[in-house]
């Protein structure tokens, strides 16, 4: 799930306090020489104790005992900047993938192949996904990303099958926009969620995040604009999160949404909603469905001890084996990066099948740009704001949007 990219300012704050925190790294507390720390978001049960599950399961193979420390997504990274001031790095930083090129740009990880963690069998979208600049940083254990989740009842009794196109999704979404309920949901408002969920429009119609001012990005938002104009998409869009454009399906409000695995668990809370979920459109037949990559990497932060590095990037190859992968994905509704995992995970949760086959295609937020992404989702939020919720047409919205980016 995509959190809110953090201010520009990171790399430079980052790098500050790295070079102060290595450069006195001999002043720090000595830590366990038995003990691993690991720092992640995954504050919520189940997710915590089952990371914890799987952090101890792996340490125990390098000989460790590891040690878990969760804070707030919102929080992490100011925390862990805490931590390079004061020389206490954890051993393993677990990051939202659209963060971690910040990071390393600061000289703050490891590349992950100097520590001996093999890419054999992992993609090359996935590599790409945990690496900035073309040097592998961060594993990801498992990832998500965006389909068309649609109500079965709601579209067998308007005798509709899921769409594949732009123009179908269009015609399927007035034809299913009647009373209070609305064709599709989805989040377009001004934050990470609304980007996310803009990325596979985007990119499926060939638009570039380095060149926001082309007519394939302005032609998928005035997709967007079209389906409000419609009527067959709530105003409130830009005001939802993909929390929210949830509980507008669960409540029947929206026949369609935009939305990613992440909201299995909620859904299957809800015996009464029979759910399908397929690839989002493409503008035409034919083409390829390219949505964005979620998800956290795992990442060894550089922290000036050899061999601690080394053991953490053993408990990340561990933690980043398919057995582990398939593990975590099917209790936490991600999907595996690997192909062999990516198998036996559509013969385990058949109904999220797609998922497997949407992530084969899909790519980083950061691939192109990397530690530069944060203002460019800033740049695009904006955008989605004067382009939905006024006059202000894609092609003048966009236009600024180029400017405050990329000063041109």
């Amino acid at each position: 799930m995509p959190h809110r990219p953090r201010p520009p300012l990171l790399a430079a704050a980052l790098a500050t306090a790295l070079i102060a925190g290595l450069g006195a790294a001999g002043c720090a507390a000595q830590a366990d020489p038995n003990v691993l720390t690991v720092m992640d978001n995954s504050t919520d049960d189940p997710f915590h104790t089952w990371d914890q599950q799987a952090y101890s399961r792996c340490a125990a193979q390098a000989g460790m005992r590891i040690r878990q420390v969760s804070v707030p997504a919102s929080q992490l990274t100011t925390k862990a900047l805490r931590m390079a001031s004061s020389h206490s790095l954890p051993d393993i930083l677990i990051l939202d993938g659209s963060e971690m090129p910040q990071f390393a740009a600061a000289g703050g990880l490891k590349p992950l192949e100097e520590l001996g963690v093999s890419t054999a069998g992992v993609p090359e979208g996935i590599k790409r996904y945990g690496s900035y600049q073309g040097t592998w940083y961060a594993a990801a254990r498992a990832v998500n990303s965006l389909g068309l989740f649609y109500n079965k009842d709601i579209l067998a009794k308007a005798g509709i099958t899921p769409p594949t196109t732009w123009q179908e999704l269009r015609d399927d979404a007035r034809k299913l926009t009647h009373g209070k309920q609305y064709g599709i949901g989805l989040s377009a408002g001004g934050a990470e969620d609304g980007v996310f969920q803009f990325l596979p429009f985007m990119w499926s119609n060939g638009g570039d995040e380095r060149k926001l001012d082309t007519p394939q990005v302005a032609q998928a938002l005035q997709f967007w604009k079209d389906l409000l104009a419609d009527g067959s998409l709530s105003k409130s869009t830009v005001n939802w999160t993909q929390a929210d454009v949830n509980d507008q399906f669960i409540a029947g409000n929206a026949a369609m949404m935009i939305n990613g695995p992440w909201q299995v668990p909620v859904l299957d809370q809800h015996k009464d909603v029979h759910w399908g979920v397929v690839q989002i459109p493409v503008p035409r037949a034919g083409m390829k469905s390219v949505a964005p990559l979620g998800g956290v990497v795992d990442a060894v932060p550089n922290t000036g001890d050899e061999r601690r590095e080394k053991l953490a990037a053993k408990v990340v190859s561990c933690l980043t084996s398919a057995k582990e992968q398939v593990d975590w994905a099917v209790k936490a509704n991600y999907v595996p990066v690997t192909p062999d995992g990516a198998r036996q995970y559509r013969q385990q949760v058949p109904q999220l099948a797609s998922f497997a086959d949407q992530v084969q295609t899909a790519r980083s937020r950061t691939q192109l740009v990397g530690d530069k992404w944060p203002t460019v989702s800033l740049a695009l939020q904006s955008a989605f704001q004067s382009a939905l919720t006024g006059t202000t047409s894609p092609e003048a919205a966009l236009k600024r949007a180029q400017a405050a980016a990329w000063g041109k």
